[in-house]
């Protein structure tokens, strides 16, 4: 009997080595819940892509973990959800710098408070906008932009996914810049915005480059400038707005964000991962690819873009006298 005895030690010995063996560090702390990244827009999406080539990049130093599309009312049923999160670094944001610099502006009674209730981690990418000219203004220059609003301003109308986002803005202060009258048209977000543009409803569109090059290259619309301060590598042949002859630059970001109260360790290595993507070459190069500017910032940074753009766009949104409720 001593032998069958000793055979089965050492199967039970071997089944334990081969149990261990494939479990992951991250499965021995499944007792902490995997980091979730929340995304206020519906999947496929600018801010949903970005968040799951950033939590595939994250993986490797906080195991699995979740990206969740909470979308509606412009990213703020997201932010709300974060607002309430406790501050022990497992939920975080990823958003575009709407929410935090034009929202405070622009809603009577906004439900956050853009500053206090969050903790800023990292600036992730800054990105630019497009001046988008369609088939019913067929214009190829800024400066027949410019002539053609100041002769018949009716003929300059420009769409955008709604009151209050940052198209809109963008066009109100070119507007303000190059001393011209355009007509705003709100659409129920972006994709209807872009079949109006097509069909011909609408004379221009201010879009995120990444999102009308190849109809751009396909000669279905113009992007006749950018509203950075440098030319976009996604379409190297169009001008910047200064180039243009308009006094304007002007850029949004994306970035993330905890509850307020997040400190010490646990916001160290939240944003020290985020620094650390933004020299990873491969992830470094996917989103250049989407036409972002990789910054990989600090939080003190982040906290400092944030202010100042805060300051940069209260004057041209409360020119405009838009409130929303």
């Amino acid at each position: 009997m001593k032998p069958v005895s000793s055979r089965l030690s050492r199967r039970a010995l071997a089944l334990s080595v081969l149990a261990l063996s494939v479990l992951t560090p991250s499965a021995f702390a499944q007792d902490k819940p995997p980091l979730k990244i929340l995304v206020g827009f519906p999947p496929g999406g600018s801010a949903d892509v970005l968040a799951r080539m950033v939590a595939d990049a994250l993986k490797d130093d906080f195991g699995p973990i979740i990206v969740d599309n909470k979308p509606g009312a412009g990213g703020r049923i997201a932010l709300n959800l974060v607002k309430a999160a406790k501050p022990d670094g497992q939920t975080v944001i990823i958003l575009p710098s709407g929410p935090m610099v034009l929202f405070p502006h622009v809603y009577k009674k906004l439900d956050y408070d853009a500053v206090k209730d969050f903790t800023p981690i990292s600036q992730i990418a800054r990105f630019q906008f497009g001046v988008v000219s369609g088939p019913a203004s067929n214009v190829k220059t800024v400066a027949e932009m410019v002539a053609k609003a100041k002769t018949d301003p009716n003929s300059a109308s420009y769409g955008t996914p709604g009151a209050g986002t940052l198209p809109h803005f963008m066009g109100v202060l070119m507007e303000q810049s190059a001393g011209i009258t355009l007509n705003h048209i709100p659409f129920q977000g972006g994709a209807p915005a872009n079949t109006a543009l097509l069909g011909g409803h609408i004379g221009y569109k201010f879009d995120v480059v990444s999102e009308t090059a190849e109809l751009h290259r396909t000669g279905k619309v113009r992007i006749i400038a950018v509203t950075g301060n440098q030319r976009d590598p996604q379409v190297p042949e169009v001008p910047t707005l200064r180039e243009s002859g308009v006094n304007m630059d002007a850029t949004a970001w994306f970035a993330m964000y905890g509850p307020a109260g997040l400190r010490g360790e646990t916001l160290a290595r939240l944003e020290k991962a985020m620094m650390k993507i933004a020299r990873d070459p491969a992830t470094k190069d996917k989103m250049v690819k989407l036409g972002y500017e990789v910054i990989g910032s600090n939080a003190n940074d982040l906290a400092a873009a944030q202010r100042a753009d805060l300051t940069r766009w209260e004057k041209p949104i409360k020119a405009t006298g838009v409130q929303l409720d």
